[in-house]
């Protein structure tokens, strides 16, 4: 994983950077983690240097790209809202998508945004849906208005 730069963040930028890298480096199986705005627009990554890495660095992801991850997560909470609303079923909390080489996970985070997870197929989804709800957690009431406006200048900055 690259590191991203947190010089010249908040202190509360500064600790979902961390909390977005613990659950890269401590979950086993897990690729790639974004953190989606409501309007579709990628807040944090844990690879943001991947966006432009050559072709061989770009095995783990989506297609390599921070950016298709987010993309992904994007669409498919989109997706499972309209289902949800079509049948009545509230607001969806997690939604998971098993491939016969990765998985793909969901979650809300209050505010509306989608925390996304790239993993392998062997991963234990149960662990990853643990360290997710933990982030969600931890990440989800200091998601401010203006922190979001910070997180995304920081993320078109990096580009």
């Amino acid at each position: 994983m690259t590191a991203p730069s947190t010089f010249g963040l908040s202190t509360e930028a500064r600790n979902l950077h961390w909390l977005l890298s613990n659950l890269v480096e401590e979950v086993p199986g897990v690729h790639s983690v974004t953190v989606v705005s409501s309007d579709g627009l990628m807040l944090l990554s844990s690879d943001p240097g991947r966006l432009t890495a050559p072709a061989a660095a770009r095995r783990t992801g989506p297609r390599g790209s921070s950016a298709d991850l987010a993309t992904i997560v994007s669409g498919i909470g989109s997706l499972t809202a309209g289902a949800a609303k079509l049948m009545d079923g509230g607001g969806v909390k997690q939604t998971m998508v098993a491939m016969d080489e990765g998985s793909v996970f969901v979650m809300s985070i209050s505010d509306g945004s989608l925390l996304g997870v790239h993993a392998t197929p062997d991963c234990d989804m149960s662990v990853v849906a643990y360290h997710m709800a933990l982030f969600v957690g931890r990440a989800g009431h200091v998601l401010t208005p203006e922190l979001r406006s910070e997180l995304r200048k920081s993320m078109e900055s990096a580009q």
